[in-house]
């Protein structure tokens, strides 16, 4: 059984989503955020204390983008892969990696300063809201010449990875500046059933938490 440890909307959205994409049977631990600090025991599962955490036999993971790789590549055939021989693999690997390294990283700092410790450093803040919103346009030129997903033709991991920045980016009060094809890109994201299920689970969780 794999075994997921996750805060509600936080990177562990993306291997939760991954999840609910594939059909596959898993169990999920809900934490409150940041874990590390208001549940003291998740350092024995994850010594980091970072969120995610997943447990796959003897297999242990704690990077959100490479657990969606590995899920739809060790767990497979899945769509949300694409083959080493597929011409569009190079493209699915950078984006499935873009959306952690180059979208979701500037987004962290602008949760700390803004959310977490705000009037600490604000012109940080901003700065790193610029530098989210000045590296979605490589999405939205992606996206402008009327592709529906990022590579392959169809929906992939990829996807999953650059869509949770989106989610993100929305938390954050950054919608506001998409563009109408990222805009657009968010609803068909938003409106598919694995990612319904998603959100659906984590309030599952957190009510069978709060009620126990």
């Amino acid at each position: 059984m794999i075994e997921l440890w996750h805060c509600p909307d936080a990177r562990s959205f993306r291997p939760l989503w991954a999840l609910e994409e594939m059909g596959l049977p898993y169990q999920l631990h809900l934490l409150p955020f940041p874990p590390r600090v208001r549940e003291p025991g998740y350092l024995e599962i994850n010594p980091l204390g970072t969120i995610p955490a997943l447990k796959d036999g003897d297999t242990f993971m704690s990077e959100s983008a490479a657990i969606v790789q590995y899920l739809c590549t060790r767990h497979g055939p899945s769509d949300l892969a694409v083959a080493v021989d597929d011409p569009a693999y190079g493209a699915w690997l950078n984006w499935l990696h873009f959306g952690e390294a180059t979208l979701t990283f500037p987004q962290t700092l602008v949760l700390r300063y803004r959310q977490f410790e705000p009037g600490k450093a604000e012109v940080v803040a901003d700065d790193y809201a610029q530098w989210f919103l000045s590296r979605l346009r490589h999405v939205d030129r992606t996206l402008g010449d009327g592709r529906e997903w990022l590579c392959a033709g169809r929906f992939t991991g990829a996807d999953i990875s650059v869509g949770y920045a989106l989610l993100l980016a929305r938390q954050l009060k950054l919608d506001g500046k998409f563009s109408p094809a990222i805009q657009a890109y968010w609803d068909r994201l938003k409106d598919r059933p694995g990612f319904k299920a998603a959100k659906a689970a984590q309030k599952m969780d957190l009510s069978e938490a709060l009620s126990t």
